[in-house]
């Protein structure tokens, strides 16, 4: 009596086992008759004459073998053929010869053998189904935030469980320098791979992904959530300093400012999860030239030599500004050349050393402001930097008319020679 009890109750209990693997219902019923037709197979050589049927809300299972009636002392094969007189007595008083007779198979009858077998092939088929979910549920999520408990810390990663108690691995190359780990610490990172070796996927996350700061400042800026303002380069050295360009869609929308919020709200909590990681903001801009200027902040460039075949550019700066362009450790300059995608020299200004030179925005009040802007695009900042350039040069380069570019010069010149 138990082991029909356990027989009948095998897909309420398999079910109930389900719930806990988030395997559909669907699912789960055909690898139920998935597992049996295994069990059956082995048992009887094939299972191609029996039905299995599954009946959720009943929670149980029916099995038939479909039977070919025979003579009398004529079955041959008694797992495909049945005699005449057997399927009378089992209940078919009205069978014929060459007729097809069902039989209800009562699986408890083959022994608690058959029903061990059966529990391990369903429970290592539902194995094998939770491990191609956990993979497709998170080669999903690749590059998005995830949180997990700190469960246990290693020498070389860190394992941590999401809400749902899937394991996510954080190796120690991940992991922010300054980081220390507490268990029952909730620690926030970035699914950076899926790994499925052997059918065994791990899940891969990462503090130190450039991934990690996108999705800090998408979660902590609207805007950026909204798609109002896009981040279009991230340069990061973890626990040290990072460089992020952004874009705004609406002119009405300061982008630096948003990013760093009223009084640098928004940007502290992120500095705050990167382990006080100083963060640069700059508005982006198509511009290489200006874009490598405004990375190389807070140093002031007098001019820019570019070589946008090979994507270098050669940068001059006045003797007092150079060691803010490479910054401390060569950190600013290393970040500026990841984020504008430019191999980056620095030079000193040999032809100003020792001499006065003036930034042209001392010169606003003779000299339009756009036309000063053009100048600093093309990475002319300085009075002598624009003198030192050809004519020719700043008429095509800054897109200026002839008639501008020598009044200009002639400014500039009167300038120096007073």
């Amino acid at each position: 009596m138990a082991k029909r009890e356990e027989a009948v109750n095998m897909t309420a209990q398999f079910a109930e086992f389900k719930e806990l693997k988030d395997i559909d219902k669907g699912t789960l019923i055909s690898v139920l008759e998935e597992s049996f037709r295994s069990v059956l197979s082995k048992m009887f050589g094939d299972d191609d004459n029996f039905d299995i049927i599954v009946n959720p809300d009943k929670g149980d299972c029916e099995i038939y073998q479909n039977l070919t009636v025979v003579n009398d002392g004529e079955v041959e094969n008694p797992n495909k053929q049945i005699s005449l007189s057997d399927a009378k007595a089992d209940d078919d008083p009205d069978c014929e010869v060459g007729e097809e007779h069902t039989r209800k198979i009562d699986f408890t009858k083959f022994g608690r053998r058959a029903i061990l077998n059966l529990r391990q092939t369903l429970a290592s088929k539902i194995l094998d189904l939770q491990k191609d979910a956990i993979f497709t549920k998170f080669k999903a999520l690749e590059g998005q935030l995830v949180a997990g408990e700190v469960y246990q810390v290693w020498k070389r990663e860190v394992l941590l469980l999401d809400d749902d108690k899937n394991e996510l691995l954080l190796p120690k190359e991940e992991q922010i320098p300054t980081d220390i780990y507490r268990k029952g610490d909730v620690v926030r990172a970035v699914i950076e791979r899926v790994d499925n070796l052997n059918n065994n996927p791990k899940v891969i996350v990462s503090r130190t992904s450039q991934n990690f700061l996108r999705r800090l400042f998408e979660q902590e800026v609207p805007e950026i959530h909204d798609g109002l303002i896009v981040i279009r380069a991230v340069a990061r050295i973890p626990g040290e300093r990072a460089k992020i360009a952004v874009e705004s869609y609406d002119d009405r929308i300061d982008p630096v400012g948003a990013c760093v919020g009223v009084k640098g709200a928004r940007i502290h909590g992120i500095v705050r999860e990167l382990r006080n990681e100083n963060i640069d903001v700059i508005n982006y801009t198509s511009n290489p030239q200006l874009l490598i200027q405004r990375a190389l902040s807070p140093a002031k460039i007098s001019s820019i030599r570019l070589d946008n075949e090979n994507k270098h550019a050669e940068v001059f700066l006045r003797p007092e500004e150079v060691s803010l362009a490479i910054g401390k450790g060569g950190l600013n300059i290393k970040l500026a050349s990841i984020l504008t995608g430019y191999s980056i020299d620095v030079y000193r200004d040999v032809e100003t050393e020792g001499e006065e030179d003036i930034y042209l925005d001392e010169f606003k009040d003779e000299i339009d402001e756009w036309v000063i802007e053009a100048l600093k695009n093309v990475g002319l900042a300085t009075a002598k930097s624009v003198l030192r350039t050809p004519r020719a040069d700043l008429i095509d380069r800054a897109d200026l008319e002839e008639d501008t570019v020598d009044y200009l010069l002639s400014v500039l010149r009167a300038e120096f020679e007073e």
